[in-house]
């Protein structure tokens, strides 16, 4: 500690500004680091995609992965939000830009029921699990002409795509990307794969058998309208 008397000198009064000084560069190179880390997190331009932010409100949310057929409210319905599947994610987000999908994808399978899955031996829509199960989601995504090549390079990802994976032995799994990326330049994935949702380093651990852009204008409101593609 500097005494009293040195620092009412001419010398402790230099060592002081020099303090000062020193300690306005490193505030202001502190401030620059964190605004830096901001930018690369958050996007070139600081904005967060509407998809991304509403993905990422689940996030401490929804803690636990449930499969369990639920009988579902409609429109609008849900599992409790502290629990739910990778669908669910998805469903979610867009419910947050006012896009209801269990309702768009029952009235498209209502139109073109052919057009889905056969898989689950079904003979007509069930509201109640149909835009839960991710073979659905990603027929309905083809349908609106949604679909992106499948490449294995990071800078053909765009935060608020929808990736599908298989998993293997007949698991498939869907997540949101992120605007963050990995310490190697990849972008994280926003999902729920069992234990609750999570933002994390996957997108290429598993088979890629699907990738999604939508295609609509988001309002500052947050809600979604028009078909003209997001940039």
């Amino acid at each position: 500690m500097l005494g009293v008397n040195h620092l009412m000198s001419r010398t402790g009064l230099r060592r002081i500004s020099y303090l000062a000084r020193s300690m306005n560069i490193i505030s202001t190179v502190r401030i620059l680091a964190t605004s830096i880390c901001v930018l690369l997190l958050s996007g070139a331009d600081g904005r967060t995609e509407p998809l991304v932010d509403k993905a990422r409100q689940q996030i401490g949310v929804t803690k636990s992965y449930d499969p369990a057929y639920r009988k579902l409210g409609y429109p609008g319905g849900d599992v409790p939000l502290e629990t739910g599947v990778c669908s669910d994610v998805v469903v979610r987000a867009f419910r947050g830009i006012k896009i209801d999908l269990q309702k768009e994808i029952h009235e498209d399978m209502a139109k073109a029921f052919a057009q889905y899955p056969p898989k689950w031996g079904l003979k007509r829509p069930d509201l109640n699990i149909d835009h839960r199960r991710v073979p659905n989601l990603m027929t309905y995504f083809q349908r609106k002409g949604w679909s992106v090549p499948l490449t294995k390079k990071p800078a053909d990802f765009s935060s608020g795509d929808m990736v599908a994976w298989n998993l293997g032995g007949g698991v498939t799994h869907i997540g949101i990307i992120s605007d963050r990326r990995s310490t190697s330049g990849v972008p994280l994935v926003i999902h729920n794969i069992g234990q609750g949702v999570h933002e994390e380093d996957i997108l290429f651990a598993y088979q890629i058998i699907g990738h999604y852009r939508p295609q609509f204008n988001i309002e500052p409101t947050g809600a979604a309208t028009g078909a003209s593609p997001r940039r």
